[in-house]
């Protein structure tokens, strides 16, 4: 469920919190609108991957702060993709290591006093006062952090409601269930908000990984994917799912001739598959009335 400006206006009426979240105290933490502000969350990684978040044995230093990795190196997981946990409007990004050894910062505002930290980016890709959707790449994994302060690369992830930090750290919801504290691996649901049962893994097949992916407005997602030697495009839809409507997906790759899946499909558009290796490629698709085309990229 996303909840709209109204509906979160609506809900602090409700619970007697005031006309508007700008103008009520912070909420409560465990109460019934924090619970459902709280159930919103996704994993902040692509549909379908696989994280373990750790509390405890990490960099962590306040309760409930989560880091999370998945390689079985200590840089596996540089660059990887981070996404939006919920929709909402990017409050800072910027880099904050002199001021709180957190490296790259994304913080994104989602309403009613929620908001939610991605520390130690390698790559922002939102700036300041930018709207974004759940499941919207903001970053990569990275290992900034203070000067000097030599790291592994991760994201430190945390989920914050109201002001009076640390006490205003909560504890983690993904898909409507708490982290399990103080450490747990994790499949995304980040798929766009959608019940769509398949995954882009699922139409790329085994060995592929997502590396980036474009919100097609709220129809769904297109992902790129590569697995060390061909690149793949899927679009998962999120609307009119099981109805044949008109969906797309295609790839270009830098110095040969375009290769796109369009039709009217029920779930997803592709796999559109090419050997990419070393070189650049242009990719994208549409769901409905939505349409992404990246620009020459991920050239290595």
């Amino acid at each position: 469920m996303k909840l709209s400006g109204a509906m979160v206006a609506g809900l602090a009426l409700l619970f007697g919190l005031g006309t508007a979240p700008a103008a009520a105290a912070d909420p409560v933490p465990e109460s019934e609108m924090a619970q459902v502000l709280a159930t919103n969350f996704q994993l902040p990684f692509p549909c379908g991957q696989s994280w373990t978040g750790n509390s405890s044995g990490s960099s962590a230093h306040q309760s409930w702060e989560i880091d999370f990795n998945r390689g079985s190196t200590a840089d596996a997981d540089l660059g990887d993709t981070v996404v939006a946990a919920a929709s909402g409007t990017v409050a800072i990004s910027a880099h904050m290591g002199s001021t709180n050894r957190y490296g790259n910062l994304v913080k994104i505002d989602h309403g009613g006093g929620w908001s939610t930290y991605y520390a130690h980016l390698n790559i922002r890709s939102v700036v300041e006062g930018q709207s974004v959707s759940q499941g919207q790449q903001i970053g990569t994994v990275g290992r900034t952090s203070a000067p000097g302060n030599n790291i592994s690369p991760h994201l430190h992830y945390e989920v914050r409601l109201g002001t009076n930090y640390p006490s205003n750290i909560q504890k983690a919801v993904f898909n409507g269930v708490t982290f399990g504290y103080p450490a747990q691996t994790l499949a995304s649901k980040n798929c766009g908000g959608s019940s769509n049962p398949y995954t882009p893994q699922e139409v790329c097949g085994a060995g592929y990984d997502v590396i980036d992916s474009a919100a097609l407005s709220t129809e769904g997602t297109v992902y790129l994917l590569y697995n060390g030697t061909n690149n793949c495009v899927a679009t998962i839809k999120a609307k009119s799912l099981g109805t044949a409507t008109l969906t797309a997906a295609y790839l270009e790759v830098e110095g040969a001739a375009r290769k796109t899946d369009s039709g009217n499909f029920g779930y997803y558009a592709g796999p559109v598959i090419a050997s990419a290796a070393g070189k650049c490629v242009r990719w994208g698709g549409k769901a409905g009335t939505a349409v992404y085309d990246s620009p020459l990229e991920h050239c290595d």
